[in-house]
């Protein structure tokens, strides 16, 4: 079975201070896609330049030609489903079909008040992205959409001509549980994945792969109660979260280790952080490069 390879480009960088640059240079290296993350800050990154994604994933689209662009993911924590659905039919429009809707319930965090609201518990996010999702769904495939629910409303909101892509933008449904397989068997086109987040101080890498494994079981499970092969979705590790978060990257034989073993697991596409100096994502440049392009090669 072959693996895609990803990248993920935070958006830290001015466009024409090294921004743009990254995004072709991703596209020269030959990722499948490019991701970005849909925060308005975050983590280490909150007192430095932090750049809107979906602005970004457009001037993006300007820059390249053929490679994928999406998010992962975004969230409900500072989105509603109508203003994101018109944007997101924007973005499709702009790059020629060749976006991917990274989406998830969302954590706790700067974006979770950063609208003056109290942060939800995870019940209330879960139970949040279960209303967002349908929605979002729902106004991405039909031209005019009325809906209310206890969370989110449209009332006669149009989006014509709709999609690029048909029946719209793909799907990435991250979910580590059953609730959010779920969702993910039921609206994605793929599932994402950063492994299990119990173990990423103290885990072993043994035990990660163990665990992405029953999680891989839990969205089999979940697509066996809808009558669909789980084989049907794309299964996306982002990786930077698990034990062994630095080796991969260390070399291309390391990252072709680390890559095959979670392919062996049914993972069709790993997304990489590109690297930032000074940060948790810090990485040789040149050894990242070569992975783009050796390691690719041999897991093709």
């Amino acid at each position: 079975m072959s693996l895609r390879l990803s990248t993920v480009i935070l958006p830290v960088d001015r466009w024409h201070e090294g921004g743009r640059a990254k995004w072709r240079g991703a596209e020269e290296l030959g990722f499948h896609t490019a991701y970005t993350y849909d925060h308005l800050s975050w983590r280490r990154f909150r007192d430095g330049p932090w750049f809107g994604a979906l602005p970004t994933l457009t001037a993006a689209a300007t820059a390249t030609e053929h490679i994928r662009l999406g998010t992962l993911v975004t969230s409900p924590n500072f989105r509603h489903p109508v203003t994101l659905a018109k944007e997101l039919i924007s973005l499709d429009d702009i790059s020629g079909g060749r976006t991917t809707v990274g989406i998830g319930a969302g954590g706790k965090g700067f974006d979770a008040t950063a609208l003056g609201q109290e942060a939800w518990t995870p019940r209330e996010r879960a139970d949040r992205f279960a209303e967002f999702l349908p929605l979002l769904d729902l106004l991405l495939t039909e031209g005019t959409v009325t809906r209310r629910g206890d969370y989110y409303a449209a009332n006669e909101a149009r989006n014509l001509p709709g999609c690029v892509q048909r029946p719209r933008t793909p799907f990435a449904v991250a979910a580590t549980g059953p609730r959010g397989f779920g969702l993910a068997a039921r609206y994605g086109q793929a599932w994402v994945t950063t492994g299990d987040p119990k173990l990423f101080e103290e885990g072993t890498p043994e035990q990660s792969v163990e665990a992405l494994r029953g999680q891989i079981s839990g969205l089999g499970a979940a697509c066996g109660a809808i009558g669909r092969e789980v084989a049907e979705l794309e299964k996306v590790l982002l990786t930077g979260f698990t034990p062994d978060r630095s080796r991969p990257l260390s070399s291309v034989d390391a990252f072709v280790d680390f890559a095959g073993r979670h392919r062996d697991l049914g993972f069709t596409e790993i997304a990489v952080h590109w690297p930032i100096p000074d940060s948790d994502f810090a990485a040789d440049q040149a050894v990242f490069e070569k992975i783009a392009t050796d390691a690719a090669a041999q897991l093709g």
